[in-house]
């Protein structure tokens, strides 16, 4: 059997035109097919339905014109009025209720052209703004009919100021929001900065969602997934030259890749890989490091990208201190994701 020649990531320096940045503001390919009716809420917990009939009103609500809460543009005024309710929603849920599925579900149902609509993930929206600008990333999105915001995490003062602004901007121009995290919209910020000195701009956030609780089995209930065990350097290695489209890296050489690439070409540096394969994984060395590996995982997971390792397994990539700081949220969401991934890879590795 011809052996194939792996790809390496660290090898690859991705530049990402900003009209593919949104373009890409779409539902990822995991959740290319959800619906409204794919959803299976659990009995249990009426919370999960209720959700399932607020977002499918939210979204006929949206087939009109593009426009304020008035219904319609207003041409001759030189700012539109900012509408009198809430003009979003924000899903607020522990992990593994279904938060992304029903977020895609009210893009999917949306009566608008995808060109005027947009998804993504907090990180993905604050990097849209690096890459256009302020004033453009306002001017392209607020023809939109509706922007979903995955992962509403607010983890500095700059951010804080820099989402309210954007956002109070586009519901000005009409655009409708939807949006999801763990923390509601009011306590945003707490645990990472002083929030109370941001008061304003979160209370400003706040104002333009309507919060619709999600009930289920919160993530902190059922402690870390537990990880595969990992592979031998040899056999991550010969996996990697059998599989087509797979990559080889050491994992602490792309770690200080990534601190070379701007996050916002995470999703372009996985382009046509097929599976990541990485040797020697252990624990990522300091905060900076570990954000940067919890975007690449949600690229990674995303595109459903198996991910076959060997070192340490994923469960033990984060240290206690960071566990049990203001970033632990997006670190069992990154555990979670390279351990789905792992499994998913576990074929790559012949018997």
């Amino acid at each position: 059997m011809t052996e194939a020649v792996p790809l390496s990531l660290c090898a690859r320096e991705p530049r990402v035109p900003a009209d593919r940045l949104v373009a890409e503001m779409v539902p990822p390919p995991r959740f290319d097919s959800v619906r409204f009716e794919t959803y299976v809420p659990d009995p249990n917990q009426p919370s999960q339905a209720e959700a399932v009939t607020v977002l499918g009103s939210f979204a006929a609500g949206l087939g009109g014109a593009h426009a304020t809460g008035s219904g319609r543009r207003r041409w001759f005024s030189r700012k539109p009025a900012a509408p009198a309710a809430p003009r979003g929603v924000y899903l607020d849920g522990g992990y593994g209720v279904g938060k992304t599925h029903l977020l895609a579900s009210l893009w999917h149902a949306t009566p608008a052209e995808p060109a005027l609509k947009a998804f993504g993930t907090f990180v993905e929206l604050t990097n849209l703004v690096g890459a256009l600008g302020f004033q453009q990333t306002v001017a392209t999105l607020s023809g939109h009919r509706l922007l979903c915001i995955d992962e509403f995490e607010l983890d500095d003062p700059g951010d804080t100021v820099l989402v309210s602004t954007l956002l109070g901007r586009l519901v000005e121009a009409g655009v409708a929001l939807a949006a999801t995290s763990n923390t509601l919209p009011g306590k945003l910020g707490e645990g990472r900065f002083a929030s109370a000195d941001f008061l304003r701009e979160i209370q400003g956030l706040s104002a333009h969602f309507r919060p619709l609780r999600i009930d289920g089995e919160d993530y902190r209930h059922r402690g870390l997934p537990e990880a595969p065990a990992p592979f031998s350097d040899e056999q991550v290695t010969r996996a990697a030259h059998a599989t087509e489209g797979a990559s080889l890296d050491g994992f602490p050489e792309l770690l200080e890749h990534l601190a070379r690439v701007h996050p916002s070409r995470y999703g372009a540096l996985t382009d046509g890989v097929r599976a990541v394969c990485l040797t020697g994984v252990r624990p990522v060395p300091d905060q900076s490091t570990a954000l940067r590996l919890v975007v690449l995982a949600d690229r990674l997971y995303d595109r459903e990208v198996p991910v076959l390792a060997s070192g340490l397994p994923f469960d033990r990539l984060f240290g206690e201190e960071m566990l049990k700081g203001g970033y632990r949220k997006k670190y069992y969401r990154a555990i979670s994701r390279l351990t789905a991934l792992a499994r998913d890879a576990k074929g790559l590795v012949a018997p």
